[in-house]
């Protein structure tokens, strides 16, 4: 993987009190070159003022006004268009877990995974907090999934680390609607036989601050679209691709044996 820089997404709306927080957690954390693109939808974003006035101590951050329209989809596309990296890593910004798993996702990269999902239900990895409700629909999800032959034990989640030049062949359709894009990206990556990793993440839902945006009924229409367009198209893929975890990957096992 070339590394002269990643590029790091966080769609935000109204994420003022948590950016200058993952600011210091990604300086602290990464250490490869990277950008982060702040894609904000509305000018009156509370994200805008706390962008600028932190920017002198945090050059690495970009401000990108997303002119698509309101929605999770229409800011990847707009943080797309505008990154610089050869890979692009969607974070959600009051979470700190994902973080902590970018150097195992920039590992495989390296291994040449091309789309790389992080999991809250295998592997180590797991869901604290949020939506009782959307945790349940979640996990039920992605179990059926499976049956059905999808690979990712998570597919539902919007941690993915992927290509840029893989976008654009995912041909997303989502409404904008919350974050049933990141359950058609992973379908669609496995579909169009993209190599495949995984990494396990512990997930805590606001951790540190501000609001959910989650709303039951459109984002539930929205994923169960996704969900049996998957549920369909995967029962007619004869040979899935395999996945790529870091317990295979050379790299930790070099770790693992030093230790």
């Amino acid at each position: 993987m070339n590394r002269s820089v990643l590029s790091l997404l966080l769609p935000v709306r109204n994420e003022g009190i948590n950016l200058h927080i993952m600011f210091k957690v990604l300086r602290a954390v990464i250490d490869v070159p990277y950008e982060v693109l702040v894609v904000v939808d509305d000018d009156k974003d509370d994200s805008i003022p706390v962008v600028h006035r932190l920017q002198p101590r945090f050059p690495e951050v970009r401000l990108v006004h997303n002119p698509l329209g309101r929605g999770v989809v229409n800011a990847l596309r707009t943080g797309v268009k505008n990154a610089r990296g050869e890979y692009v890593l969607i974070l959600a910004v009051d979470e700190l877990g994902p973080v902590l798993a970018i150097e195992q996702m920039l590992s495989l990269a390296d291994e040449g995974c091309e789309f790389i999902s992080c999991t809250r239900y295998s592997h180590g990895g797991r869901r604290l907090g949020g939506s009782q409700i959307g945790g349940m629909l979640s996990r039920l999800a992605n179990w059926l999934l499976a049956r059905a032959g999808c690979v990712l034990s998570d597919a539902t989640t919007g941690i993915k680390l992927f290509r840029r030049d893989l976008f654009e062949k995912l041909d997303l359709q989502s409404k904008p609607v919350g974050w049933a894009v990141a359950l058609e990206m992973s379908l669609k990556a496995q579909l169009i036989g993209a190599r495949l990793g995984e990494v396990p993440i512990v997930s805590i839902d606001r951790l540190y601050g501000g609001r959910s945006t989650f709303k039951l009924g459109p984002w539930v229409r929205e994923y169960f679209k996704w969900f049996w367009w998957g549920v369909k198209q995967l029962r007619n893929q004869p040979n899935p691709p395999a996945v790529m975890r870091p317990s295979q990957s050379p790299f930790f096992k070099d770790v693992r044996e030093a230790a």
